[in-house]
């Protein structure tokens, strides 16, 4: 059914509204995972700026997943509570304020500060963002505007390499740090002027008994319920699969099909690029169906067929390429049903909680995996972190069959 608050508009000027309601947030999640790139790309350039190792630059990866990790779902009761718009708004505002502070420092003790203060602006996007989406669109074109949502967030990861490393050849790092940070505030404005009788503003009804409930705990154990703790659980083994192809699966094809670094990041870019253009396609898919766990499931069992055949066997770089490409447009494809799965579990009123708490199993997943292949790297088992891909991958399949089973069962009461 569409919402109440979209059906009370005129067809064309609700649309026009959600429209203008899904650029704003699509730019704050663009901004999101460009913030993500930032310290990953500029390493290099830190490591020589800060005079420190690798190690240490590592530490504040840590401290910024970390962060996230621990604030993202009592964010996400600050997001029901108070409303996602002004929340949202803060985190642009704290994570350009958290960058551009480095680009007038050469001190590593505040790169380790500006990690705690990025990490924790970074928290605020997906409670925020789909707690709006969830609430303002209507709901013939939800999945649409979930893929729309998540190709922002690869399109912004894409382009920060290449923005970043040439601001930084013009202006040295600061200047690179310092623009950088001007792009959250700047997109802070845009939610300014997103029309407030949306539903992104707080939900009294949902919190008006629940007030004497106490805090964050009471709040986060209010929807603590078996389907919000398996897609965690989900969205944990996405994690663990997106950081063995997107982090090692370079030097990984390198030492399993002796192929060359330009030929592996070829593949990995075929990867990537097929995902973006797949979210397009998954929202679409995501708008025909009521049946997300069937789709998630189908998808993510084909990706990891394919991604068997990476790890098992040795092809050509063509062939290489292709098979990555096929596995991205379906890795990609499944991404809104994902999405929608979640959006199903969530009790009314308690969007910004539900995608607080399992978009931390993303955050869980980034700080497990690394270490782990890592390890399988320097003991020389390469091929193992892409059999471990295909594991989680398809498991993650499993997850999405329970879950459709669980929504289809008929309610016991």
């Amino acid at each position: 059914m569409a919402s109440d608050t979209a059906h009370s508009l005129p067809r064309p000027v609700a649309a026009a509204t959600e429209t203008q309601v899904l650029v704003a947030v699509s730019a704050a999640h663009l901004v999101s995972h460009f913030y993500i790139m930032v310290l990953p790309v500029l390493l290099p350039l830190l490591k020589d700026r800060l005079h420190v190792g690798f190690f240490e630059l590592g530490l504040a990866l840590t401290t910024f997943n970390v962060v996230t990790g621990l604030t993202q779902a009592p964010m996400g009761v600050l997001v029901d509570r108070v409303g996602a718009r002004p929340v949202l708004i803060a985190g642009l505002i704290l994570g350009g304020v958290a960058f551009a502070s480095l680009g007038f420092s050469n001190s590593y003790t505040w790169l380790l500060v500006a990690a705690v203060f990025a990490g924790l602006a970074n928290c605020v996007y997906h409670p925020a963002d789909y707690a709006i989406l969830a609430d303002s669109i209507s709901e013939g074109r939800v999945g649409r505007a979930f893929s729309v949502h998540t190709f922002a967030g690869f399109l912004g990861g894409a382009i920060a390499p290449v923005t970043l490393l040439a601001l930084a050849a013009y202006g040295g790092t600061g200047m690179s740090l310092v623009c950088a940070g001007l792009v959250g505030p700047a997109v802070a404005v845009a939610l300014l002027l997103m029309p407030a009788h949306q539903a992104s503003e707080p939900h009294h009804k949902a919190h008006a008994g629940g007030k004497s409930g106490g805090g964050v705990g009471a709040g986060l154990a209010g929807v603590l319920t078996p389907p919000v703790l398996a897609m965690t659980g989900f969205f944990t083994l996405l994690a663990l699969a997106n950081s063995a192809i997107n982090s090692f699966s370079v030097v990984a094809l390198m030492a399993t099909q002796g192929i060359s670094f330009a030929a592996a990041n070829v593949a990995l870019t075929a990867y990537l690029a097929a995902s973006a253009v797949g979210v397009l396609l998954g929202g679409w898919l995501a708008d025909r169906t009521s049946r997300h766990g069937n789709v998630a499931a189908l998808g993510f069992g084909l990706a990891a067929a394919i991604m068997t055949l990476v790890a098992t066997l040795t092809l050509s770089v063509a062939a290489l390429v292709l098979a990555m490409g096929f596995a991205g447009i379906i890795f990609g494809m499944i991404q809104p049903s994902r999405d929608m799965l979640v959006r199903k579990a969530a009790p009314p009123g308690a969007a910004g909680r539900v995608f607080g708490i399992v978009t931390t199993g993303f955050n869980i997943g980034g700080i497990i995996g690394p270490p782990v292949f890592g390890w399988l790297m320097d003991h020389g088992h390469p091929r193992w972190i892409l059999g471990l891909a295909v594991i989680f991958m398809a498991t993650t399949a499993v997850v999405g069959l329970l879950e459709e089973r669980r929504g289809r069962a008929p309610s016991p009461r």
